[in-house]
């Protein structure tokens, strides 16, 4: 089949209820314990926090919502009863919802802070459709949402953006209302969704608490003082993410069971695990995703693969949690039993990358892959919780993609607050070493303030790193347009975050041609 693409569309109002929402009709099974529920008091209106869909398949997608009418409360709770609630949704295949062709009730509880996360199954693959919640006699903002095409359909595009890093402190989201403007089928989220530290800034977004986030009520409070920015609202339901957390999410610089070494390198790691599952929770109870990612205390399940057609094969994967502590003497980077993904880990994405049959082969990961010499002449520096800091980690992986032939082998990446397009080389210490594949590092969506086009650090860059081949250090995000024999990535930058209304531009236009790792060339 041909991937057609999506119809430009308006910018989605967050505020409002799509033109003649009629009452929603739940399926024969469960209409009598949802007509009880129609019957709740509630303190204000119960969406305040937006929707969102995530993780699609070609039959489905998981729809997302969380009922907070005081978002903001003490508790984390955002204002509702200590009660179960019934929330229903419907799934249509127009935006005035005409056409309904799923419905279903979902029970929200306390427990995890009476969020939604329906997964439905039945849609028709490849194909957009819109999506909306009720609970008593309150509708919520539409969502615009897609479904993956199907497994080996031939397509002959696909186009999805990527971001991380959005610091409610350090700027406004003025990146994601252009976002929702582009013509996306995928959005993905690759960390630090939220910043886990206190402070006020200076451009009058102080944090909610105002103090660092440690227990659940914290993280809950956090989360939704976030997704009351109306412009994260709108990337949210114009298209379907695919999220994984960062370090911010959880604590700075964390790793595996070790807290953040420089404020905190004698914490008991038992202590720390707390902090986690209550991140980890808050984590789940604000995002889009399947049950399968539902955490149990310390743990949840990030690294995930996603397929769509015969052009995209989309592994996802947990640079946190499987990863030994940061060194402190860079000398023992290349100890080859060092971790960043865990054996296990680590064996599923050599085999999933060893058997895939897609054309681009792209792995969604949150800390640069590529070597990064930090400093001007000798000795050479690198940052010690990026994979330089795993040496012998990165080598294995590298070793597995160049011995399965992978094709096409793309890294989408966070965290840096700049962004640099990459060759990566089979040996960085050899220029003319082997090619296996292209990485490009995408900015923060606010993190770190209004940016600038080039800084000291990446004039070193370029100078230090031959394989580096585009560097910027403004603030935006990344659009990704996959073919059948090139792709290319737009790196869209915003002029400042300090205030709102920033227009935005594409900074540069990467080309990747299919069949020949590395950037092919760079244009303005």
């Amino acid at each position: 089949m041909t991937h057609s693409p999506l119809p430009r569309r308006r910018f989605l109002a967050l505020g409002g209820v799509a033109a003649g929402a009629a009452i929603f009709a739940a399926d024969p099974a469960s209409a009598t314990s949802a007509a009880s529920n129609d019957r709740i008091n509630l303190p204000g209106y119960a969406f305040t926090l937006g929707v969102a869909s995530g993780d699609p398949t070609p039959d489905g997608v998981v729809l997302w919502t969380r009922l907070a009418p005081d978002p903001l409360a003490v508790d984390g709770l955002g204002g509702m009863p200590h009660r179960a609630v019934n929330v229903r949704w419907e799934v249509a295949e127009d935006e005035r919802f005409r056409h309904i062709v799923r419905r279903g009730v979902h029970r929200a509880t306390p427990d995890w802070a009476h969020s939604v996360h329906a997964e439905v199954h039945g849609l028709r693959p490849d194909r957009v459709y819109w999506y909306r919640f009720r609970v008593a006699d309150q509708v919520s903002p539409v969502g615009r949402t897609r479904t993956a095409p199907r497994p080996g359909a031939a397509l002959q595009s696909l186009t999805f953006a990527y971001a991380s890093c959005q610091a409610y402190t350090d700027g406004y989201f003025t990146a994601y209302e252009h976002m929702a403007r582009e013509d996306l089928d995928l959005v993905v989220h690759l960390g630090d969704y939220i910043y886990e530290g206190g402070g006020a800034g200076t451009i009058g977004r102080a944090h909610l608490p105002a103090t660092e986030t440690f227990s659940l009520t914290d993280y809950r409070i956090r989360y939704a003082q976030y997704k009351l920015d109306p412009a994260l609202q709108a990337a949210h339901a114009a298209a379907p993410w695919v999220v994984a957390p960062d370090d911010h999410d959880v604590e700075n610089n964390w790793a595996g069971d070790h807290s953040q070494p420089d404020t905190e390198p004698d914490q008991d790691p038992a202590v720390f695990r707390l902090r986690r599952a209550a991140a980890y929770q808050a984590y789940y109870e604000n995002l889009p995703l399947r049950a399968a990612s539902m955490p149990s205390g310390p743990e949840m399940q990030v690294y995930r693969r996603l397929r769509f057609g015969d052009l995209l094969q989309l592994d996802v994967l947990d640079t946190r949690r499987f990863r030994d502590q940061q060194l402190t003497d860079q000398s023992l980077r290349w100890d080859p039993k060092r971790q960043m993904l865990g054996a296990k880990q680590e064996a599923w994405l050599l085999a999933g990358l060893g058997a895939s049959t897609a054309r681009w082969n792209v792995l969604g990961n949150q800390i640069f892959v590529m070597e990064a010499d930090h400093t001007d002449g000798e000795p050479e520096t690198f940052g010690m919780d990026t994979w330089d800091g795993y040496a012998a980690a990165r080598q294995r992986l590298f070793d597995g993609v160049a011995r399965r032939h992978v094709e096409n082998f793309i890294i989408i990446t966070g965290d840096a607050h700049r962004s640099v397009a990459a060759d990566l080389k089979l040996d960085f210490s050899e220029p003319r070493s082997r090619t296996i594949g292209t990485e490009f590092l995408g900015t923060s969506i606010s993190s770190g303030g209004n940016g600038t086009d080039m800084d000291a650090l990446g004039v070193t860059w370029l100078a230090e790193n031959p394989h580096m081949r585009f560097h910027n250090s403004q603030r935006g995000y990344q659009v990704c347009h996959l073919g059948r024999h090139e792709m290319y990535t737009d790196y869209r930058v915003v002029p400042f975050v300090n205030a709102p209304n920033a227009p935005v531009s594409t900074r540069a236009r990467v080309h990747v041609q299919s069949g020949r790792p590395g950037v092919a060339h760079v244009s303005a």
